[in-house]
């Protein structure tokens, strides 16, 4: 398994690929908390005064949002591309046992995801300590729950890679899977979330859960409590990690 985990992490290092969307997280992570801050005092804000914990948590949170959706991305790429360049059936030969391939991807975007988040939550942390010190904000980063909610940010964006990595091995097209993820996460489920009539169970989808277990607090919208949005999130890991990897097993190469 060590050498299957040791050819991910080259195959992943060998591109560019998960340095831009890197790179494209954390910009999206510095977009939204300028944009949360910058109209922090505004009286129609959807987000609680900075000056609280539910204000700072929701600042903080915002690092999942930048950074989950690519992550998906870049998981989703990892294993659909064995497809599009025609290397799967080299792949699958050197190791019989598609399982621990697929296994191998999971842990090395998950970890990679990890990386994703400490790099977000540092973007988050730069903008928000002197723009909040100016404001004469006090921010404590072992304080007002922060650490719980960094945790989650970590625990977020971890799981949307394993979401991205099951995504790719049902669908293995890897267009169909890129635009499928970005369609339903900045299009479908914005959508489905904004009409008050569902909101009984859109709270159970995973950005909904995702909001849950990293805090956000928002007044136009209800939430789980962070455990169940952890549930959540998890079992939609472990479902897609699991479906994907029964579909790679069982279904031909070619």
């Amino acid at each position: 398994m060590t050498h299957l985990l040791m050819g991910e992490f080259h195959k992943l290092v060998t591109t560019r690929l998960w340095l831009w969307l890197l790179l494209a997280s954390m910009a999206l992570t510095g977009l939204y908390a300028t944009l949360l801050i910058g109209f922090s005092d505004d009286g129609d804000t959807w987000t609680p005064p900075l000056s609280t914990a539910a204000g700072q948590q929701t600042l903080f949170a915002v690092a999942a949002g930048g950074a989950n959706t690519l992550v998906a991305v870049l998981g989703a790429i990892s294993i659909t591309g064995e497809f599009r360049h025609r290397t799967a059936t080299a792949t699958f030969l050197a190791t019989p046992h598609r399982s621990r391939i697929v296994a191998a991807k999971l842990i090395t975007c998950g970890i990679t995801g990890i990386g994703y988040a400490l790099a977000c939550l540092s973007v988050v942390t730069a903008i928000a300590i002197p723009w909040l010190a100016a404001k004469n904000i006090s921010l404590t980063l072992t304080g007002n729950g922060l650490p719980a909610t960094m945790l989650g940010v970590i625990t977020d964006i971890t799981i949307f890679a394993l979401i991205g990595v099951g995504v790719g091995a049902l669908v293995r097209n890897q267009v169909a899977a890129v635009v499928a993820l970005l369609i339903y996460r900045f299009v479908a489920e914005p959508i489905l979330t904004g009409v008050p009539a569902l909101t009984d169970w859109t709270m159970y989808l995973p950005g909904s859960a995702s909001a849950s277990l990293t805090q956000i607090s928002l007044t136009n919208q209800q939430f789980l409590t962070p455990w169940q949005g952890g549930l959540v999130l998890a079992g939609y890991g472990v479902a897609f990690a699991v479906a994907g990897t029964l579909t790679s097993i069982r279904r031909d190469i070619t």
